[in-house]
C-alpha cells in the first residue's frame, strides 16, 4: 500500500508542457526557471511533482520527505534500493556503479513497473554515484 509522510514541499512554476498527467514524477528547473519533467537519467532533479499542474500553474514539489513515485519500465524496485530517475522522469534503480546517475533516494516500499512504490527523498543536495 502506497503511503506518505509530511514533507518539504516547494511552490515552483510549471514550465512551457502541462505536467497534468506527472503527478509522483521527478522534475528539474528548467533554463527559465520553471519546473519540467526530468528526461534524462544524468538529469540532477528538484524533487517529486505532488500534484498535477498545467502550464504557468503552480506545482508544488517535495525536495525532502517520503512520497509516492512512478516506477520505470526498467522494472521492479524493491525495499533499501537506491533510487534515481529514467529518461521520462520515472523512478528506477539508481545503480551504484554508474557515475552518471544521482541517488536521490531509498525504496522504502517496493512495486513494479508503472505502479507506486514509496521512498524517502532528498534532492536538497543530490549526490552522483561514486
Amino acid at each position: 500500500m502506497a503511503y506518505e509522510i509530511p514533507k518539504k514541499v516547494l511552490s515552483l512554476i510549471c514550465g512551457a508542457v502541462s505536467l497534468a498527467a506527472m503527478q509522483y514524477h521527478f522534475v528539474k528547473m528548467s533554463a527559465d526557471n520553471t519546473v519540467v519533467i526530468c528526461s534524462g537519467t544524468t538529469d540532477v532533479p528538484v524533487g517529486v511533482l505532488q500534484n498535477d499542474p498545467g502550464i504557468g500553474e503552480a506545482a508544488e514539489v517535495l525536495v525532502f520527505g517520503v512520497s509516492k513515485l512512478m516506477v520505470g519500465a526498467a522494472g521492479d524496485l524493491t525495499y533499501g534500493l537506491a533510487v534515481g530517475v529514467d529518461a521520462d522522469g520515472h523512478a528506477v534503480s539508481s545503480l551504484v556503479t554508474d557515475t552518471t546517475c544521482y541517488n536521490v533516494g531509498r525504496v522504502l516500499e517496493g512495486a513494479g513497473s508503472g505502479a507506486l512504490c514509496v521512498a524517502s527523498i532528498n534532492c536538497l543536495n543530490p549526490v552522483r554515484n561514486a
